[in-house]
């Protein structure tokens, strides 16, 4: 490429830490990475999930000194990628100010307003998308929602930060329930079920491949980059993964184990769930990208590792060990993992629950593994709907920092039905927020390639491949319709997802 000194930075801004991946180009690999830590606002009252922004620029701060004492300097940044945890709010008034913390995907203080907007809409409105939240805002804070000028999310704050240009992409806007999908446009009927003078709120769209513009005030003074860095337009969490774990063609089904729990394959045309649980996303590469989203993931791993105090001493291989010695299904007890309510099934008000526990059940090593099944099989029932839509799921590519957990892998590899091979590269969202970089610079300079030809020198899987154990797939498919039947017991038929 001639140009050894670019390199490609991808962001990550998730809701517990940012992450970054630099890439260089000339050499075709990752030449340095970077993290830095945060968590919710505390104190909140149930249900409610809040960050400020503001701790999302001081976290890119953070990775950017720790890129430059890795060698990285800021001015040689040729491109950057935003990935973004997506759905959440951040409201601007007119001359650009926050008006209060951002309401996050996880927050499900917005139940009520999600319940209105689907009656009014006729369609599923997530708990936990965008639209909810300004509902919310407007009937719960109105002195706020009088002054809102400008509607962003979380990664386009950033790219606003950066640029000085307030805009949305096609696969982030597609999470907010003000968004057609289908026809890659914002809906109007949606938009005023909100609010009569919404839409003069919300900021125009960019398009696959297109610059949102180059570094420019805040960008430069605050992170010190060079104002010929150009930005490329990101993406939603999700989207970003799809490019940095190989899916940007079809065929390659990825599951990424966060705080959340994501299935996502691309596809060339919008899939619609008639339930609505199934997300009809865009990517943001110009294609569709169906998905499904659990609520509760790694977040309830971590609650049951919490509880092994000094027995395990916080070493989660030592504790995993223990966890695949107990017997598969740990004598018929389960775990619904509903620890922060639920999207699929449709349960935001929804609480976990032990069921069938016998002596010995709340040992730590039981319940971690409780916790790898249950998690496993309520992601096995959004994936059953998957198919039940027409979504072939031979094979699954996981990312995510669990996914080195070889105990999940043949769990998941089992629930799921299919064979499991785990992505080199775990920060999947940040990587491809530095490849879309690239893409986006290449392009303008005047090249006419695609995505998919930009990310194949960096994806890649490692490790063999996780074929289902035939008793384990006998255990867990008697362990599924259990799981059911009990959901459904507490919850209602809707607990459900594959009917």
């Amino acid at each position: 490429m001639g140009n050894a000194s670019a390199y490609f930075l991808g962001l990550d801004v998730g809701t517990q830490g940012t992450k970054a991946i630099v890439l260089d180009a000339e050499r075709e690999c990752v030449v340095a990475r970077a993290a830095s830590s945060y968590g919710l606002i505390e104190g909140l009252g149930p249900g409610h999930a809040e960050q400020h922004p503001l701790t999302w620029l001081d976290a890119i701060s953070a990775v950017l000194d720790q890129l430059g004492k890795a060698g990285i300097e800021r001015t040689a940044i040729a491109a950057i990628g935003v990935s973004g945890q997506q759905h959440g709010f951040v409201p601007l008034d007119r001359d650009g100010a926050i008006l209060r913390p951002a309401k996050l995907w996880c927050d499900t203080a917005t139940a009520v307003e999600a319940r209105e907007l689907s009656q009014r809409l006729g369609r599923h409105v997530p708990t936990g998308f965008t639209a909810s939240k300004i509902l919310w805002l407007k009937r719960h804070e109105p002195e706020r929602f009088a002054r809102l000028s400008t509607v962003l999310l979380p990664h386009d704050y950033v790219n606003y930060v950066l640029t000085g240009r307030a805009v949305m992409e096609a696969g982030d806007a597609s999470g907010t329930g003000f968004f057609d999908p289908a026809a890659r446009a914002f809906d109007s009927r949606a938009i005023a079920a909100i609010d009569d003078d919404l839409g003069t709120k919300i900021p125009p769209l960019v398009g696959p491949g297109d610059v949102v513009g180059r570094v420019a005030f805040a960008g430069r003074d605050v992170f010190g980059l060079a104002e010929s860095t150009l930005v490329a337009t990101g993406g939603g969490d999700n989207m970003m993964s799809a490019i940095g774990s190989g899916a940007t063609r079809t065929g390659v089904v990825v599951v990424s184990l966060g705080t959340s729990g994501t299935v996502f394959t691309r596809t060339e045309r919008p899939l619609i769930d008639p339930r609505g649980l199934i997300a009809p996303f865009c990517d943001s590469a110009g294609a569709w990208l169906p998905l499904l989203c659990v609520m509760n993931s790694t977040g309830v791993t971590e609650e049951i590792r919490s509880l092994a105090g000094t027995e395990f001493d916080g070493d989660l291989g030592r504790l995993t060990r223990a966890a695949a010695a107990v017997e598969p299904g740990v004598g018929g007890a389960l775990l619904l993992p509903y620890l922060n309510g639920e999207r699929v099934p449709d349960l935001p008000e929804a609480t976990g629950a032990l069921i069938g526990i016998r002596p010995g059940t709340l040992r730590v090593p039981e319940l971690f593994r409780l916790a790898l099944e249950g998690t496993s099989l309520n992601l096995a029932l959004g994936v059953d709907r998957m198919r039940a839509l027409g979504v072939g799921v031979e094979a699954v590519r996981l990312v995510g920092g669990a996914a080195a957990n070889p105990l999940w892998r043949s769990i998941l590899a089992a629930t799921l039905d299919a064979p499991v091979v785990r992505s080199a590269e775990p920060e999947s969202a940040a990587l491809g927020g530095a490849i879309q970089a690239l893409w986006t610079w290449r392009r303008a300079r005047g090249e006419s390639i695609s995505i998919d030809a930009v990310a194949a020198p960096y994806v890649r899987v490692e490790g063999d491949v996780e074929a289902p154990d035939p008793r384990l797939r006998a255990c867990y498919r008697e362990a599924k319709e259990r799981f059911v039947h009990h959901a459904i017991a507490l919850f209602g038929e809707k607990a459900d997802p594959r009917g």
